[in-house]
């Protein structure tokens, strides 16, 4: 798949991966919409960025508001690329906490909306548009789009407190094959990173000495992730052309400890 040219629509894009993400396919050429909550970040993005770049205001766990921005990415030229980078976590919590009182319930089902559902709802709404277009005449696969989700190694070995946060990345994980096979029919690809620690701007309100503990423990390269290589695995997920059904860890080789 091509990236200059074509319109890439990126959800959470007004910060993080999300930012890193349009910055670089936008400097590749592509048309980037921007779908994120924080319309004043996204604008002002856009704003920088100039030509071949939009924002749209919403939320990615909504139908209506993410069928408006696929609808406004389409509206921009040739939606060939989803990158669904909208998510996080707002806390930890355990399972059962020391009192004896469960994880809170509701607690659960927003961490599970904000990443596997809007990641779902993402994916299933583009692959709806993308499906109606007619591949590149140039393209001797008959492609129609590309999809890359974002999932966590959170999604492999959670640490304690993760269980909310770790089950909704494990979700996104196991979307992902599924998701190729049952696109295969229409043309369009499915992968997904699962970024270790990434030092995006977050990462500049930790506590003192946090940041350096996690580096440590990061096998080689020891330090935290750029946002930037995050970007630049998406590119090759999107132009690689037999890449399908595939999650790629991004963690410098760690493995999360129990806590």
């Amino acid at each position: 798949m091509h990236i200059a040219g074509n319109v890439a629509l990126i959800t959470g894009g007004a910060s993080g991966l999300g930012e890193a993400t349009a910055r670089h396919l936008h400097g590749r050429g592509a048309t980037v919409v921007i779908f994120d909550r924080d319309a004043e970040r996204g604008a002002s993005i856009v704003a920088e960025l100039g030509e071949r770049a939009h924002a749209v205001a919403g939320d990615a766990t909504t139908e209506a508001d993410t069928h408006a921005a696929v609808e406004a990415a389409a509206a921009a030229g040739p939606l060939r690329i989803l990158v669904a980078c909208a998510g996080g976590a707002a806390r930890s919590e355990r399972t059962l906490h020391r009192d004896g009182t469960p994880h809170d319930l509701e607690f659960f089902r927003q961490i599970v909306d904000l990443n596997l559902v809007s990641a779902f709802n993402s994916l299933r709404l583009a692959a709806a548009a993308m499906a109606t277009q007619d591949p590149p005449t140039d393209d001797p696969d008959g492609e129609r789009g590309v999809i890359v989700t974002t999932a966590s190694v959170a999604g492999y070995e959670g640490q304690i407190g993760q269980v909310a946060y770790a089950s909704a990345k494990a979700g996104i994980i196991g979307m992902t094959l599924v998701a190729a096979r049952d696109l295969a029919a229409v043309g369009i690809r499915v992968n997904t990173v699962a970024p270790g620690t990434i030092g995006t701007r977050a990462w500049d309100q930790a506590p003192p000495g946090v940041r350096e503990g996690l580096e440590a423990k990061v096998p080689f390269p020891r330090r935290l992730g750029h946002p930037e290589e995050f970007a630049e695995l998406v590119e090759h997920l999107i132009v690689n052309r037999y890449l399908n059904g595939e999650t790629v860890r991004l963690d410098g080789a760690i493995r999360f400890d129990p806590k």
